[in-house]
């Protein structure tokens, strides 16, 4: 069994059918699921939803770099509120009363991708997150497009006193990949885009970057890998992933899952 460390799960696009996307992704070997917020809202939409799913699905709080708007700072005071160990979060499941351990700080980074119009905002954003990994020992889930430059500069300021986490969605170059492996309690998060026909990650990676320093994720809905490019992606299709980098590697499925399923225990606690 492997672990889809990225998926956000509580989007609509998957309210007519979220659990059978679960019971899929059981049936196809994954054995837990990560759920990265983006704001408040998703913060808390994801606590709630991973309590009625306990030991399957965990949650992330924190705010991406694509919402940090105007409202920013309000926006990091609820969420730090959240991460407070004596918040209570009302249960929505009697059976399950007990609020689910908050895994990871994320999705968290950096976006100059589309606009800079925030820009002063998104680095002070980050860097206030990444704090918060420092003091609570909670790993990070960092998005980065457009910023590796400024993104390392900050990740380097606190490199000694972090706990790790995971570049997600990594689809660089040699020379970018070496350059996030120096942080050595961070992986990468390798998702569908390493099935697309002209993806260089299956000659990337192996040239550099040690199977132990990846972990899989789907980033459903969005992504999904060949064959079911073009459809609404879900955790069930990392099976896919699993095969490429298996194939890459040059090692057996197997092999892949136990490597990967160490490093997500390594970093999250999650086993």
């Amino acid at each position: 069994m492997w672990i889809d460390t990225h998926c956000h799960l509580d989007g609509e696009e998957f309210d007519v059918d979220r659990d059978a996307v679960i019971q899929r992704a059981r049936e196809a070997g994954v054995g837990g699921v990560f759920l990265p917020a983006i704001d408040l809202a998703t913060s808390e939409r994801i606590l709630t939803l991973c309590q009625q799913h306990p030991d399957y699905l965990y949650p992330m709080v924190g705010l991406h770099p694509e919402e940090v708007r105007a409202d920013w700072r309000e926006q990091l005071s609820a969420i730090k509120s959240i991460l407070s160990p004596n918040t209570q979060h009302p249960s929505p499941n009697t059976h399950h009363p007990t609020p689910p351990r908050i895994i990871a700080i994320g999705e968290v980074g950096l976006d100059f991708y589309w606009s800079r119009e925030f820009e002063h905002e998104q680095l002070e954003a980050f860097e206030q997150q990444v704090q918060w990994s420092v003091e609570t020992r909670l790993p990070l889930m960092i998005h980065c497009r457009k910023a590796q430059n400024e993104m390392v500069a900050i990740i380097k300021r606190y490199a000694k006193d972090l706990p790790g986490g995971v570049f997600h969605c990594f689809t660089g170059n040699e020379q970018e990949a070496r350059e996030l492996l120096q942080f050595d309690r961070f992986v990468l998060g390798i998702g569908g885009v390493l099935t697309f026909k002209k993806s260089h990650l299956p000659e990337v990676l192996p040239a550099v970057v040690p199977l132990d320093r990846i972990v899989i994720e789907t980033d459903a809905p969005y992504m999904a890998p060949v064959p079911m490019r073009g459809q609404r992606n879900e955790p069930a299709y990392t099976q896919f992933v699993l095969q490429r980098l298996a194939e890459a590697y040059g090692v057996s499925q197997e092999e892949v899952a136990r490597q990967t399923t160490a490093a997500v225990a390594r970093i999250f606690g999650v086993k």
